[in-house]
């Protein structure tokens, strides 16, 4: 609390997005409407598909959709989109995508039910469609240092510690790749061999990078890495060992970044949404990784959600 008396924002000003804010620049379905074809067509003008020119379009009374003004074919801002075909109100989608954007460690679809008042099975099907949405796909790690590392997630073996054996049906090997002071990279994949790990790292970062990992034996042979045309990668690789309670060497040998990704995935999901099954762990994982990447963007996350919402899928 300041010296004033009123409570400090560590969110700066101009990142600011309160649920006081959604409400005025979304009063309605109208108003969301209206966003959805700016977002799409700004100022109405769009390709008209019987004119076969682009041509302002009007609102066509009460209906959710826009007329050309020249022959009156019409245009909808939710065809192809995962509003398409939705019974639920507009604004009903718009702010279950606020509260999803607007947690860090995740939102449930039972919260979303509580939160929108529409049936569970409704909220679940919402809560799937905008986390469609959230995949940063083929993301290109461009900072100089990177970490990588592999988790486990799913039921517990009993009497068993470590790494799961060839076979294992009960872990999804997870693996993550964390520019330091940048963005994340997380797949669920079949299994953590040196083969899968350096194809993940050709993919995503960038040559002559710095990778920082454990002593996993499956990444010995980073620094023998050929780029995408087959020419040497210049990876640099420096190992921190964790089995003998090493975990950080000259002040910048470690994996503390990607450790704390994988500590906000864990009690996040552990947290909201108790269980995740392997069919849809993938899908976590953006979510998860979708937030981290935008950590600076404050309460805007939104934004950057709707953004991709308003887009054909």
């Amino acid at each position: 609390m300041s010296d004033n008396g009123k409570v400090k924002q560590h969110i700066p000003k101009e990142l600011r997005y309160s649920v006081r804010n959604f409400h005025a620049e979304f009063p309605n379905d109208d108003a969301c409407l209206e966003s959805l074809k700016e977002s799409r067509w700004p100022n109405g003008m769009a390709m008209c598909a019987k004119c076969g020119v682009e041509r302002k379009h009007h609102r066509v009374g009460n209906r959710p959709a826009y007329a050309c003004d020249y022959c009156g074919s019409m245009i909808s801002p939710m065809a192809g989109t995962i509003f398409e075909h939705s019974s639920t109100p507009l604004k009903l989608w718009f702010y279950a995508m606020y509260l999803m954007g607007s947690t860090r460690c995740g939102i449930s679809a039972k919260q979303i039910q509580r939160e929108t008042g529409v049936t569970y099975k409704t909220a679940w099907r919402m809560f799937r469609q905008i986390r469609r949405l959230l995949s940063d796909g083929d993301l290109q790690l461009e900072g100089s240092t990177v970490e990588v590392d592999e988790t486990y997630y799913g039921g517990v073996r009993k009497w068993q510690h470590g790494r799961p054996g060839r076979g294992d049906k009960k872990k999804s090997p997870v693996v993550a790749l964390v520019q330091r002071g940048g963005k994340v990279v997380a797949r669920a994949v079949p299994d953590v061999s040196g083969k899968r790990l350096r194809r993940l790292i050709n993919k995503h970062v960038t040559p002559g990078s710095t990778i920082y990992t454990d002593e996993y034996f499956a990444y010995r042979r980073i620094p023998e890495m050929r780029d995408k045309h087959g020419k040497d990668a210049h990876y640099k690789h420096f190992t921190v060992k964790h089995s003998a309670n090493e975990y950080v060497r000259d002040g910048h040998i470690h994996t503390n970044s990607v450790e704390g990704f994988w500590s906000l995935i864990k009690r996040g999901i552990g947290g909201v949404y108790h269980s995740v099954s392997q069919k849809y762990l993938q899908t976590y994982l953006d979510e998860y990784s979708f937030r981290y990447n935008r950590r600076h963007d404050g309460n805007l996350q939104f934004k950057a959600i709707l953004k991709r919402a308003s887009q054909p899928l």
